[in-house]
């Protein structure tokens, strides 16, 4: 049984460390390792080992002690999936995880051992020592970044809404039908941008006239917007529409530059079936403001492509 049981740790910790290093190099089917990991973790692993520790024990009064530990696990680890998934409510799951093992777990540990003379203190010790460095795992998880971060990055908004306003006023010659992808793009880039601005109660003459009124207005401490069917319809828009760009500047002469670059500026990447995919993963997680500086990028160098090619 044992055997069986370290097998299956074992098996856990590659799922886990794999979802790990797939997700910070941003590869496809970190997700579901991630998923898969925590899953088997909390459901499989954990209720085995507890399980076997109790039958070999053979201690009913400790029965407590493990159903909480069980629990303890599927609110820690259930917390982090949310966070590290950018999921809606992750925010009160970590509000729930941080405090529950010290409020909850902590007592009932020292309550029952406390009951077993043949107890050693060391394993007090370590359960300690495993608890500070989980607690210190999910809040690091929980901070959010500061304020002066993301008045810096505000600043870099100002400078994109200044640069397409000396887009605007580049006048164009003709209407190529790049250009008429161009445009198509750029209105595809306001609406997507509308509906986020929307949900923060802040028009799109706020924002390009100011993008610190993101901080003034309250909207940096709301809980970002959650993806639903019409921004779906409008990002999978926006990403055909950039592939029929890209497709477009390598067919026309003169713009087998712009055709290469154009992925990297889009934040695009290659897919080994001659495809292209988005590079980030910043427009399924929308993380606040720097979704709506996304766009003012992409705003502004796709006007800039037209101004080049005019």
């Amino acid at each position: 049984m044992k055997q069986k049981i370290y097998t299956l740790g074992l098996a856990t910790a590659m799922i886990v460390f794999l979802g790990t290093l797939f997700k910070v190099n941003h590869w496809a089917g970190a997700g579901i390792l991630l998923i898969a990991g925590i899953f088997v973790l909390v459901f499989g692993f954990i209720p085995s080992a507890l399980i076997n520790n109790y039958k070999s024990e053979g201690n009913r009064s400790n029965r407590i002690l493990h159903i909480v530990t069980w629990l303890t696990s599927l609110i820690v680890f259930t917390a982090m999936l949310f966070k590290v998934q950018h999921w809606p409510l992750a925010e009160y799951f970590m509000l729930v995880s941080i405090p529950f093992p010290f409020l909850v777990f902590l007592p009932v540990f020292l309550v029952v051992t406390s009951r077993n003379k043949e107890h050693n203190i060391y394993q007090t010790v370590y359960v300690l020592l495993f608890l500070m460095i989980i607690s210190c795992f999910t809040v690091l998880l929980a901070l959010n970044v500061s304020k002066e971060k993301i008045a810096e990055s505000l600043g870099i908004a100002r400078n994109y809404t200044v640069t397409v306003k000396a887009a605007d006023n580049l006048t164009v010659r003709h209407q190529s039908s790049i250009d008429q992808k161009i445009d198509e793009l750029i209105s595809l880039t306001e609406q997507y941008r509308s509906l986020y601005l929307e949900y923060y109660g802040i028009t799109d003459v706020q924002w390009k006239s100011d993008p610190e009124i993101f901080l003034i207005s309250g909207a940096y401490g709301k809980s970002a917007r959650s993806f639903d069917e019409q921004e779906g319809t409008i990002n999978m828009n926006l990403l055909s529409g950039f592939r029929d760009l890209i497709k477009l500047l390598e067919e026309t002469p003169e713009c087998e530059n712009l055709a290469s670059a154009a992925p990297s500026v889009f934040s695009l990447r290659k897919t080994r079936s001659g495809n292209y995919n988005r590079d980030s993963d910043l427009i399924l997680y929308p993380f606040q403001p720097w979704l709506m500086i996304h766009f003012n990028g992409l705003e502004t160098n796709l006007k800039m492509i037209r101004a080049t090619l005019n």
